[in-house]
C-alpha cells in the first residue's frame, strides 16, 4: 500500500515483541498508531523462539536477571508490567502453555499463537501495520517527526524505535536503531553478541572437536562470581548449550572460564569410594558412570592416565575430582551475531526515562526493547523486557 503523506499520532519502527506491545497499549488509549517494519512479516524472532513454541516470559523475571551499564534502569518498567500481566493476556486468548523449567513458560502448541494474539490485540486497538516498509530517513519537525519510508511519508507526534539489535542478521537485524539514536544525540554503548555459543581454537579445539554432539545434562559454568547451572553441548567449533549461552553474556576474550562437570557430586570423595568398591576397574570406566563415555575417555587420554583404581592414591583421586569440579576451558571467541539470541549493549539508558522510555534529549522520541542497553538471561527474560518496556512507552506515548 502506497501513500503520499500519512498523519498519525504514533509511529512505531519495528514490528517485533516490544513494538507490537507498545502499539497495543497506545492504540487502546485512542492513539492513531502506525507500525512499520522492513521485514516481510511481523514477529520473526517470536516465531523462531523456543524451538517454535516461544518462551514468552519467565515467572521469576526481575532486575537481577538483566545486564546493563545501569542495573537499576529496568526496575520501573519490570515492576509495572509483570510476567503475571502477560500471562493474563495469554490466558485471555486461551493459549495453552506450560512451565518447562526454572519459571520458563512456553506455548503448548506454537509461537504463531503469540504472534496471532498480538495481531488480534493490535486490530482491536485500531493499530495499522505495514511490512516490507523500510524507513529511509527520519527528521525532527516543529511538532513531531517526519519519516520517509518506501511506502510514503509519515508525520507523527511521537516516534518509537523498536527495531531490535544486531543478532541474527539473516532475519533482517541491522543497526538502524543505533543510527537513529546517534542522529538524535544519544550515546550508544559498545555492542556484542550475547546468549551465543563459544568457539575454541588451536589445541583447545583439537582436544574436543571430535566430541561434537556429546551433551552433559547439568554442569555449572563460571566466569568470576557469575555462575549458571544448566546443560552443555560440545560442537564442531566449540561449546554450546544453555549453561554456555548464559555465561557467554558475561564472558569476554581472556576471561577465565571454569566448568564443574558434575555439580551434583563431590567427585573426589566419590572416586575414593569407587577405588574401594571397584579396585580393578579403570579410571575411564568409572568416570563414564557420571560423565558421557566419550568425554570420560578423552579426559583420560589427554589429562589423566587411565589405570586400575587400586593403583591410585587417595590424594590423587581427590585431586582428579577437584580438577573435574573446576575444569578450565579456554574459549577463543563466540559464534557472533549470526547465532546470538540477543545483542548486549545499545542505547545508553542515561539518556532515557526509566518509567516511560522517552528520550531525555528529544521530546516524543522513545526507545524500547533490545535496542536499549538492557539484556536478559536465557529463559524468557528478554521477552518480558520487550513486553514491559513496550507497555511503559505505550502507556504515555
Amino acid at each position: 500500500m502506497k501513500w503520499d503523506v500519512r498523519n498519525v499520532d504514533v509511529l512505531v519502527v519495528g514490528a517485533g515483541a516490544a513494538g507490537l506491545m507498545c502499539a497495543i497499549a497506545a492504540g487502546q488509549r485512542g492513539r492513531r498508531v502506525l507500525v512499520v517494519d522492513h521485514a516481510n512479516k511481523v514477529g520473526k524472532k517470536i516465531l523462531m523462539s523456543g524451538g517454535g513454541r516461544c518462551n514468552f516470559t519467565n515467572t521469576g523475571a526481575g532486575p537481577s536477571n538483566y545486564l546493563s551499564a545501569n542495573p537499576h534502569f529496568a526496575k520501573s518498567a519490570l515492576a509495572r508490567y509483570t510476567p503475571a500481566d502477560f500471562i493474563a493476556l495469554v490466558e485471555k486468548h486461551r493459549i495453552a502453555y506450560h512451565e518447562k523449567e526454572l519459571g520458563q513458560l512456553f506455548c503448548d502448541e506454537s509461537s504463531k499463537q503469540i504472534v496471532r494474539m498480538l495481531l488480534d490485540e493490535c486490530a482491536a486497538a485500531g493499530v495499522t501495520i505495514e511490512v516490507d516498509c523500510p524507513v529511509q530517513r527520519v527528521r525532527k519537525m516543529a511538532h513531531g517527526f517526519s519519516a520517509t519510508t518506501t511506502h510514503g511519508e509519515v508525520h507523527a507526534e511521537s516516534l518509537v524505535v523498536a527495531c531490535g539489535g544486531l543478532s541474527i542478521p539473516s532475519m533482517g537485524a541491522s543497526g538502524f536503531g543505533y543510527e537513529l539514536a546517534r542522529q538524535f544525540g544519544h550515546d550508544v554503548l559498545p555492542t556484542r553478541a550475547g546468549l551465543v555459543p563459544l568457539t575454541l581454537s588451536g589445541k583447545h579445539q583439537d582436544h574436543y572437536q571430535d566430541l561434537a554432539g556429546v551433551a552433559l545434562p547439568a554442569v555449572e559454568t563460571r566466569v568470576g562470581k557469575q555462575a549458571f547451572r544448566a546443560g552443555l553441548l560440545f560442537t564442531h567449533r566449540g561449546i554450546s548449550g544453555p549453561s554456555i549461552l548464559q555465561i557467554s553474556s558475561y564472558w569476554k576474550p581472556g576471561d577465565d572460564l571454569r566448568i564443574d562437570l558434575a555439580p551434583d557430586q563431590d567427585l573426589g570423595t566419590w572416586l575414593v569410594g569407587q577405588r574401594a568398591a571397584r579396585p580393578a576397574a579403570e579410571l575411564k570406566t568409572v568416570l563414564a558412570d557420571v560423565l558421557p563415555k566419550r568425554l570420560a575417555q578423552r579426559l583420560c587420554e589427554q589429562w589423566f592416565e587411565s589405570r586400575p583404581m587400586r593403583q591410585y592414591r587417595e590424594a590423587e583421586l581427590a585431586g582428579i575430582g577437584a580438577q573435574l569440579g573446576n575444569w578450565p576451558i579456554t574459549a577463543s571467541g563466540t559464534e557472533g551475531y549470526r547465532t546470538a539470541e540477543v545483542t548486549l549493549g545499545g542505547v545508553d539508558t542515561d539518556g532515557l526515562s526509566s518509567s516511560t522510555m522517552q528520550s531525555k534529549h528529544v521530546p516524543g522520541l522513545y526507545f524500547i526493547g533490545e535496542v536499549v542497553d538492557v539484556t536478559g538471561w536465557l529463559g524468557g527474560y528478554n521477552f518480558q523486557w520487550a513486553w514491559a518496556s513496550g507497555q511503559a512507552a505505550g502507556a504515555v506515548v
